[in-house]
């Protein structure tokens, strides 16, 4: 469910991936997000959604903007999957239909 939008140069700032690990929140340990990270979400994606990026000269780069729609398409697939249940739920569903057998006597 890859949703394709193309940089619009004429109203987005281009920035290196240098500069965009820089805008990132840090992750564990206080450590930056790697800038192998951006180029792997750039040719592989996470979760089937890919950064969008334009080939500047030999330089790869992205926007500002097209990052906000990378994580908010991550973002709203995470909405779209139901979470797993819990052992506990399952504990608690599988009590619940075995009184309602027996309150049906079977």
């Amino acid at each position: 469910m890859e949703v394709c939008m193309a940089i619009d140069l004429t109203k987005e700032k281009l920035i290196s991936f240098r500069e965009a690990v820089e805008l990132l929140p840090r992750r564990r340990r206080g450590q930056k997000v790697h800038v192998a990270t951006l180029y792997r979400w750039a040719t592989h994606g996470l979760h089937g959604v890919r950064l969008e990026t334009v080939q500047c000269g030999g330089t790869r780069v992205t926007t500002i903007e097209a990052l906000q729609r990378f994580f908010r398409q991550l973002e709203g697939q995470r909405d779209d999957v139901k979470s797993p249940r819990t052992y506990a739920k399952r504990c608690r569903d599988s009590e619940r239909a075995v009184e309602e057998l027996a309150a049906e006597g079977i």
